[in-house]
């Protein structure tokens, strides 16, 4: 029995034996493409209302894995098999553009319900007509819209939008309905491939919350990491063509992987310094008649002893962003500015300013205009009323996943680089596509056969290329897994420009940002709180009817802002103190990495031949000494009235 679907039972597997049922088995599975192993004997079991987080490397056949499940592809061999009379659901494309409204395309997803009320219309019989009302009842029917509707809501639909024909809205926020069709279906095993890739960070919050309290079992794709936290309850992980379940979020997961790795790791090397030593003493005794039968016996021992593979570093390719030249703050300012499109105003005035060092967190629904905004920033929007300034000379890097289109599909990596550097040399051309991720294997490989993430590292690389002041970037995490939104992270925070992101993905905002700047309701503020006290505020928006959730958001932000005054007014006090500490610090740096050019200058036995240049080092040396231990006596009276001084405020509810 081989890639068995829902309606087909499972062979009972020494997997499957306890007492938790089982609603998902994975047995043997072995399946390739084009000659590559995706899946190799891969084995696991899913139990009834795990909320499963599904993770491994982009093309490592995870999306593959669901289509098996769903029963549209087989394995080479082994199975798939799903509880008997178990439905499956997900979210394969976009809602239809039709003029019907999205409360019915969402009450239709329920397939059972439709058919159930279009049977009561025309059946006759009265125990038919007893046993459709029962199940109506059985299945909560009456409550559907307003269950509909909680959910389009939480998905970032007003009740306005829940009336509008589905043909209105783009193919993203289709895409948004037909995800509240398929958790409103509430299938018994949910299939989920990246869903937050359509969603914003305020969707993103809202699907997390919802996963925790569904009542049956769900496997979700992701790469967000925080968001896998937060609403899974067990990690899947295909690594190697195999698989692995594991209990907790993501976090819980790759603690336990590393664990696993640093112990097969430490039992390799203790094995072959066993072997070592078998073969050592084989080489030394194997001719002597004494040891002969000592020396065969480990010859056997030596030939039973299994092998430890060496564990598999799947390697993550770094971004790299060039530093820009320093530039004199403010390098962006916008003087109340009025953004928008033609005669309709999204933003009214702005008044805001960007230094060289801001690494900025822009938060807000979709479509309140946190695009416009930066848009705004980069040039590409030309404000309605009001001004920005800008540095004649600034450079500004903007990503965006529509961007993805403009790249040349039929050029590969090393020609677009190529036509950045006009003037270098092949060699150069090549260093310079390696640098952006594309080696030997990848530079010449044209775009339309690049992964959706090589895109987005290639579209970076370019934008990047020539040291920007700033970088936007929009939603760049879509085509990124775990490891690569990592290691943008990292570049971004080694980065010495400016950062302004759009994202869903909270580990990355709360990895890179400092400040959060929040659009809502035609305005843009700085948001007092952190992405905690966000996640709260949408939490306890969600709590209070739809036609309340925006006033209710207004008076959490008003009472944070109210309740963290003091606090600015805590760090602005602070601040001199703070940077004197910090310049203090730099100084013990820079007179530190003095003390080592002397001391070599000190070694060089040539020195010994010219008495005076000895002796003046030889006081040179001794005087930085002293200048060293004055900077780390002033560095720490700095510290120390930098605590004071947060003791006197931290009573008082400043900090």
């Amino acid at each position: 029995m081989t890639g068995k679907n829902s309606a087909q039972s499972a062979r009972v597997s020494p997997i499957q034996k306890n007492a938790t049922p089982k609603m998902l088995h994975i047995n043997d599975v072995t399946y390739r493409i084009e000659g590559r192993p995706l899946f190799e004997q891969a084995t696991a079991a899913i139990s009834d209302s795990w909320k499963v987080g599904f993770v491994g490397r982009n093309g490592a056949g995870k999306s593959t894995l669901l289509r098996m499940i769903r029963g549209e592809l087989q394995p080479d061999a082994g199975e798939v098999s799903v509880r008997k009379g178990r439905r499956i659901g997900g979210v394969e494309q976009e809602a239809p553009a039709t003029d019907i409204n999205l409360i019915e395309t969402v009450l239709a997803f329920d397939l059972e319900r439709a058919g159930l009320l279009a049977e009561s219309e025309t059946a006759t019989d009265p125990q038919r007509i007893a046993e459709i009302h029962t199940r109506l009842a059985d299945i909560d029917a009456h409550s559907a819209e307003a269950r509909a509707a909680g959910i389009l809501s939480g998905l970032g639909f007003s009740a306005a939008d829940q009336l509008r024909p589905c043909a209105s809205f783009s193919g993203g926020w289709r895409m948004r309905v037909a995800l509240a069709g398929a958790l409103f279906s509430a299938p018994d095993l949910l299939l989920l491939d990246e869903p937050t890739n359509y969603l914003d960070l305020e969707g993103a919050v809202w699907l997390e919350s919802y996963l925790r309290r569904y009542p049956h079992t769900a496997l979700i794709v992701s790469h967000d990491r925080d968001f896998l936290n937060r609403s899974a309850t067990h990690i899947l992980a295909l690594e190697n063509g195999k698989l692995s379940v594991s209990v907790g979020g993501y976090d819980a997961y790759e603690r336990r992987r590393h664990e696993a790795r640093a112990q097969a790791t430490s039992f390799r090397a203790r094995q072959e310094e066993q072997r070592r030593h078998m073969q050592s003493f084989i080489d030394r005794f194997r001719a002597k008649a004494s040891k002969a039968k000592q020396a065969q016996s480990r010859i056997k021992a030596l030939e039973r002893m299994a092998v430890v593979a060496e564990p598999i570093e799947e390697r993550t390719i770094p971004f790299r962003f060039r530093d820009p030249k320093p530039m004199a703050p403010p390098i962006v300012r916008l003087v109340e500015a009025d953004l928008g499109y033609e005669d309709k105003t999204i933003l009214k005035s702005v008044s805001l300013r960007i230094d060289q060092d801001d690494r900025i967190v822009i938060l807000g629904p979709n479509g309140e205009g946190k695009s416009t905004l930066v848009k705004a920033i980069s040039g590409r929007l030309r404000p309605l009323s009001g001004n920005v300034f800008k540095h004649k000379k600034l450079d500004i890097a903007y990503f965006a996943q529509h961007q993805l289109d403009e790249l040349k599909a039929g050029q590969s990596a090393l020609e677009h680089v190529r036509e950045l550097m006009p003037d270098a040399t092949e060699a150069q051309t090549r260093a310079a596509t390696a640098a952006m991720g594309f080696g030997w294997e990848k530079a010449d490989t044209i775009v339309e056969k690049l992964s959706g993430g090589e895109k987005a590292r290639l579209l970076l690389g370019l934008i990047t290329f020539h040291g920007p002041h700033i970088i936007i970037l929009d939603e760049p995490t879509n085509h990124l897994d775990i490891d690569a939104r990592e290691a943008l992270a990292q570049a971004l925070n080694d980065y010495q420009g400016a950062v302004i992101l759009i994202t869903h993905d909270s580990h990355l905002a709360e990895a890179v940002g400092d400040r959060l700047w929040l659009v809502r309701g035609g305005a843009v503020q700085p948001y007092e709180g952190d992405l905690d006290d966000y996640r709260t505020m949408i939490l306890e928006a969600g709590k209070t009817e739809p036609g309340q959730r925006r006033q209710g958001a207004a008076r959490f932000v008003d009472a944070r802002a109210t309740a963290r005054s003091t606090s600015a007014l805590a760090r602005e006090a602070l601040s001199p103190l703070k940077k004197q500490a910090a310049a203090l610090e730099a100084r013990i740096g820079e007179l530190n990495a003095i003390l080592p050019k002397i001391d070599a200058a000190l070694a060089d036995p040539a020195l010994y031949d010219n008495v005076a240049r000895m002796a003046k080092l030889q006081k040179e040396r001794g005087a930085l000494l002293n200048a060293i231990a004055k900077a780390e006596q002033d560095w720490l009276d700095a510290l120390e009235r930098l605590e004071r001084a947060k003791s006197e405020i931290a009573p008082q509810g400043a900090l």
